[in-house]
This record gives C-alpha cells, sequence and structure tokens, in this order.
C-alpha cells in the first residue's frame, strides 16, 4: 500500500448508457482519466430550480490525478448535456503502489 496526496476518484452521474460511453471514450482518449467504471441502476433525488426530482442515471468513477482534474472537468462540461452537470472529487488516501503508478502512467501527457 502507498499513500498518495496526488490521486484521486471524480464522481459523475449521466442521464443514460450512450452518455455514460461518450464521456468515458472523452476523458479516456484525452488521457484525462485512467479509468471509467459505469455503474447501472442508480436512482437520483435531488433539487432543480425549486422541486425535487427523481431520476434514473448511471455512475461514473473516474480515477486520475490532481494534475488532470482541470482537463477532465472541462471534457466532462464539453460532453455531458445536463447544464449542471455532477462532477465531485474525492482525495485518495492510498492505494496499491502497482495501481497508482499505472493511473500515473496512464494520463501522463
Amino acid at each position: 500500500m502507498k499513500a498518495t496526496r496526488t490521486h484521486v476518484m471524480v464522481w459523475v452521474t449521466v442521464p443514460n448508457r450512450v452518455t455514460a460511453r461518450r464521456v468515458a471514450k472523452a476523458v479516456l482518449s484525452a488521457k484525462a482519466a485512467a479509468c471509467v467504471n459505469i455503474v447501472p441502476g442508480v436512482e437520483s433525488q435531488y433539487w432543480w430550480k425549486g422541486r425535487i426530482e427523481t431520476g434514473r442515471e448511471l455512475l461514473l468513477l473516474m480515477k486520475t490525478t490532481q494534475h488532470r482534474l482541470k482537463t477532465l472537468e472541462q471534457l466532462v462540461r464539453e460532453v455531458h448535456p445536463f447544464e449542471t452537470p455532477e462532477f465531485v472529487v474525492t482525495a485518495l488516501k492510498a492505494g496499491s503502489e502497482l495501481y497508482l503508478d499505472w493511473i500515473d502512467a496512464s494520463t501522463a501527457d
């Protein structure tokens, strides 16, 4: 196990599988993320324009580095159909040294 202060996981919800794959392809092609997990079957309940809304979504979990976050957010905003897409960053405290090194290599400029 290796401690880290530079690796993060980004959470993004999308409305459907087509969008999920479009976002994944865009961020992976740009090396803005090393991996995108597409998790189906998410029910979201949230406030939107003064009302409580409910929707079925998919959750994207993207592994990347602090260095690539700005590019990743820009790409998600360009490809995502929502006016205000979810983009939440969770800092990783530690991980397998091999896995963290792979993230670094996969997101290198």
